[in-house]
């Protein structure tokens, strides 16, 4: 006993003896520019994992270090750091206070997208924008597209609601829609493989919330290389992981329009190794334009949880999706004037500016799934994603010089795309004559005065406008849209050598049903466009409840199905040398291949007595169905090579110029079938498998206490081929230009601004007159300015953001342009008390009109045009009040 108690002591002696040996360093952070405490600041050693962070009152503490002198490094995300040499020795407790400047333009902050090995921005050679919570609040974007506007290089048409933007880079083409050489990414990986799958694009699959830390994008550089189908580049939504304890939750209302959110997030350490994340939205209302019915209605909830060890960590994660959410198609629109300085107004009867196509009496749709069975479909669900995903980060040092670090992701994702469209816009009487023949009678379907023929003259003078429209119904089943991602690499460091070897595997199912149908309304927003019936006098057509055909015999009936999978297989590898101190090269490969193996369903028409009354009624006597039996075969390879070489020389702490030279790929998916892109056996036309990129940049990046600014000049060139509702694209393109990102703070005024300018030509074409056009819709400069002010000690914040574009091309035959618009949002947020804070946002405040896309359609000039052009939103006003916590 006497032993054991001897052994004891001398224990519990040693044991307060080593823990006396160690020193105590704290203090508090705060900003430099108001003394406000900065929570979440990292206090780290460096050269080791060990470290802390300050809590909700800036305050720190490190205890447990050793005697000696080290250099004690001092961060927070959108500052610049600052590193202390500080000695400590035995049972010494310093107390050190640090003041951080704002890092205006990110470029202290650590790259971690489209990278393998961190540095800061400032010392990597690509072109990088951050965007913080804060910034994503103030820019007043209705949609999470919308918010990608503030990015320079990046060119998002986001006026088709939440979600099916387009979305391109530096002035590469929208072939077609989505966004096909850019990739959309959570936490380092891919929503879905392709971005722009037919009516699911990536961005129908993603939201903006609390729990995003920020959002990364990175413009051409080395995304050819560390991420498949992207060579254009990658916009990564990081996820918040819980470093600090605390959270936040917020309500937010429309105050000219429907809506109503609410969000929530917590997070928190669990320990001294473990922390967890977890949160979400959810919403329901019309949204800014009202189509007469809840059209917006569902969110998500995240969560992660991260354990920490000695020498790397795990995190696993989940995500669950399910957001109905209306799409905003091209609208009836009047044209006037000359192509070059066309004049374009809303139509007598509908505000372009709020209203839309759906309405509250055009909803259920009853019709033939592709078998010819009778279903009963809801425009009222819109673009509706659901999706649960699952996935892990795993990072290790494993000795010698190794790092390992493993990412995955499985989602189960699939949903509908439910919108009206406009295939036609024209004078009543002609499109009545085009259905029904020269004698007809014309109706409402439902309402007050269902069934009660119309007059000539009520005809001619229909809503004050005498317009019908000729509506398709996108009514797209998106069966399947799953997808796993498996990306794993090594890294050794060699004196001043890093050499990264890795290799990606993904797995992309599209699987997806069009039923399409087309139906008769009249041209007005008042309670939406209205459901007309149309009957021959002769007897020989029609319509049933405005449906004038089960199919869309005007576009040759636009029925598909299909199901195909792609397997995706990409070894990579990276070398980075530390020339000198100031200069560093890197030079990275990468092999992408895999196949395409499935099917896709031809059509045919049949009589079918849809509604079961017995009788073949006139629009059920060619209902076009799914070919089950005779599907045809899509079995190919594909394979592509993409290399990137770049340089980075950093001429003092402020200054750098960088350079590099990219090329690649992506591989072509569902928009290959239906095309001539396809042989009968399933394989492709030698070469078209996969298009390419090749861009070459050069940027210069400075930052000050006052100003930040990143320039780059690039130059592209594209091909393509893609499809859209049957016509085949097969082109080439060429673009340079400059990207301008521009941050100042001048006294209390700071002022955040991007602009791109693009020269863009069309090289080649298998429509030869469009050689030497501008491509369609690719501007010469895009711009937003977002400045803010202070007041009242910080508590109040006024501010706006200017974001508009020059003219463009509405298609590539140049025969008519979109015009120039501006619009400006503004938003005023105050602090009630410490945590608690108003905000009020206002989307296009102006009240201003503009278009991101048309359809082709034929001007006359000096003549009133009925076109068909898809307008961005007008006026919108939220307030909102959150609580951090």
């Amino acid at each position: 006993m006497k032993k054991t108690a001897l052994i004891l002591a001398l224990f519990c002696f040693y044991s307060f003896a080593s823990f006396a040996q160690k020193a105590t360093l704290k203090g508090t952070i705060l900003d430099n520019s108001n003394d406000e405490p900065l929570v979440g600041a990292t206090v780290l050693i460096k050269g080791t994992t060990i470290g802390t962070i300050t809590n909700f009152d800036g305050i720190y503490e490190l205890p447990n270090i050793d005697e000696g002198t080290h250099t004690i490094v001092f961060s927070f995300i959108g500052y610049s750091p600052v590193e202390k040499e500080i000695s400590f020795t035995a049972d010494e407790v310093i107390t050190q206070d640090i003041k951080l400047g704002a890092d205006l333009i990110g470029l202290d902050e650590v790259v971690v997208t489209g990278v393998v090995n961190q540095k800061s921005a400032l010392e990597s050679s690509v072109a990088m924008t951050t965007i913080k919570p804060k910034f994503m609040k103030e820019f007043g974007a209705v949609t999470t597209a919308e918010m990608f506007k503030a990015i320079p290089g990046i060119r998002s048409e986001s006026s088709g609601g939440e979600g099916n933007a387009n979305i391109a880079v530096r002035g590469v083409p929208v072939a077609s829609g989505g966004s096909k050489f850019l990739q959309l990414h959570e936490d380092g990986l891919p929503i879905l493989q392709f971005g722009d799958i037919s009516f699911g694009n990536a961005d129908i699959f993603l939201r903006a919330d609390q729990t995003v830390k920020r959002v990364e994008a990175i413009k051409g550089g080395s995304a050819s290389t560390f991420a498949s189908n992207s060579p254009a580049g990658i916009i990564n939504f990081i996820s918040k992981t819980g470093d600090i304890a605390g959270g936040s939750i917020g309500t937010t209302f429309g105050v000219d329009y429907n809506t109503f959110r609410t969000d929530f997030e917590y997070g928190s350490p669990i320990g001294d190794d473990l922390k967890f994340h977890i949160g979400g939205f959810f919403r329901q209302g019309t949204g800014p334009r009202d189509p007469g019915y809840t059209a917006n209605y569902g969110g998500q909830i995240k969560a992660n949880i991260t354990k920490q060890f000695e020498k790397g960590y795990a995190r696993v994660y989940f995500k669950y999706l399910n957001d109905r959410a209306i799409s905003y198609m091209p609208m009836p629109v009047q044209v006037t004037g000359t192509a070059d300085d066309p004049t374009y107004n809303s139509i007598p009867g509908f505000d372009l500016k709020h209203g839309t196509l759906q309405s509250a009496g055009f909803q259920l749709v009853h019709g033939v799934d592709g078998q010819g069975n009778a279903r009963t479909s809801n425009i009222s669900e819109g673009m509706h994603p659901v999706s649960t995903a699952v996935g892990g980060e795993f990072s290790f040092e494993i000795g010698d010089g190794w790092n390992l670090k493993e990412k995955f992701r499985m989602a189960l994702t699939k949903g509908t795309f439910n919108s009206p469209f406009p295939a036609q816009v024209g004078a009543a009487d002609d499109i009545a004559q085009s259905i029904a023949g020269g004698d007809y009678t014309l109706s409402y379907a439902n309402g007050a005065n269902a069934g009660v023929p119309l007059s000539a003259s009520e005809i001619q003078n229909l809503n004050g406008n005498g317009l019908l429209m000729r509506i398709h119904l996108f009514d797209t089943e998106m069966n399947n849209l799953n997808n796993f991602t498996n990306d794993v690499y090594l890294t050794k460091s060699f004196d001043k050598v890093k050499v990264t070897l890795g290799y990606y595997k993904a797995y992309q199912k599209i699987a997806m049903t069009w039923l399409w149908q087309s139906f008769l309304t009249d041209v007005s927003s008042a309670a939406g466009p209205r459901l007309m019936d149309i009957t021959a006098n002769d007897g020989s057509f029609a319509s049933e409840n405005g449906l004038i055909s089960h199919g869309t015999p005007y576009w040759g009936n636009v029925t598909r199905g299909y199901d195909v999978g792609y397997d995706i297989d990409a070894p990579y590898a990276n070398m980075e040398f530390e020339v000198s101190k100031k200069l560093n090269v890197d030079a990275s490969l990468r092999y992408d291949f895999g196949s395409a193996n499935g099917y896709y369903l031809d059509k045919y028409t049949s009589a079918i007595d849809v509604n079961k009354d017995g009788v073949i009624s006139s629009v059920e006597e060619e209902v076009p169905v799914l070919d089950n039996g005779n599907p045809k075969v899509v079995d190919y390879d594909f394979d592509y090579l993409s290399y990137s070489v770049g340089a980075n020389y950093k001429i003092d702490k402020d200054k750098a110029v960088y350079a590099r030279y990219s090329k690649g790929g992506r591989a072509n998916a569902d928009r290959l079938l239906y095309t001539p892109f396809l042989t009968e056996e399933g394989g492709t036309i030698e070469g078209l498998s996969a298009d390419k990129i090749s861009q070459a940049e050069l940027g210069y990046k400075y930052k000050s206490p006052k100003v930040g600014l990143i320039a780059t000049g690039f130059y592209t060139k594209i091909n393509e081929q893609n499809e859209e509702f049957g016509r085949a694209i097969n082109k080439e393109f060429r673009t340079m230009g400059v990207e301008l990102e521009l941050v100042a703070q001048l006294g209390k005024l700071n002022i955040t601004s991007g602009a791109t300018y693009t020269n863009a030509e069309i090289l080649k074409s298998i429509n030869e007159g469009e050689e030497g056009n501008v491509p369609r819709r690719v501007p010469d400069l895009l711009y937003n300015i977002n400045p803010s002010y202070p007041l009242l000690k910080g508590k109040l914040v006024l501010g706006c953001s200017l974001v508009g574009t020059t003219k463009v091309y509405a298609q590539d035959d140049n025969a008519i342009t979109l015009p120039a618009y501006a619009y400006l949002n503004t938003f005023l947020s105050y602090q009630i008390v410490k945590g608690l804070t108003f905000r009020a946002n206002v989307n296009n405040i102006t009240n201003s009109l503009g278009f991101t896309e048309m359809e082709g359609d034929a001007f006359t000039v000096n003549s009133t045009n009925y076109m068909r052009a898809r307008p961005i939103t007008g006026r919108a006003t939220t307030v909102s009040l959150s609580y951090n916590f």
